[in-house]
């Protein structure tokens, strides 16, 4: 299967912290995104969000710093993983995010490129900086 990978980069006017507890924090997250998720904080853990249509599995965390996360669309096709990837970095008007999301099914790759701005960082901008 051919996959393609996608490098993001956004800055929030909210702290490392913040950003990390809106990624990881099943309530806040729900909040941001309005609807359902439930998301361990541990590694191994599993990851649901959008009610169920986006899993995976933490596979690294490390406090306010990096989040790594086994992760597929409920359309995918069986057994099919990505990786996703949130560096945050401490920067003098908040948090930067460095996103890296690997191995995308090239047929899904625009409308994940696009899902990332639409459904992830303008709400969590409006969430964080209101």
């Amino acid at each position: 299967m051919e996959t393609k990978n996608l490098n993001q980069t956004v800055v929030f006017k909210a702290s490392p912290n913040e950003v990390y507890e809106a990624l990881m924090d099943s309530e806040k997250h729900a909040k941001f995104t309005g609807d359902k998720a439930e998301i361990s904080r541990d590694v191994g853990g599993k990851v649901s969000a959008y009610g169920g249509f986006i899993e995976g599995e933490n596979l690294e965390l490390v406090q306010d710093k990096k989040i790594i996360q086994k992760w597929r669309g409920s359309d995918w096709p069986e057994g099919v993983y990505s990786k996703v990837i949130f560096i945050l970095e401490k920067m003098p008007e908040g948090a930067k995010l460095v996103f890296t999301h690997e191995s995308i099914p090239s047929q899904f790759f625009e409308d994940i490129k696009q899902g990332w701005e639409d459904f992830y960082w303008k709400p969590m901008k409006e969430f964080l900086e209101k």
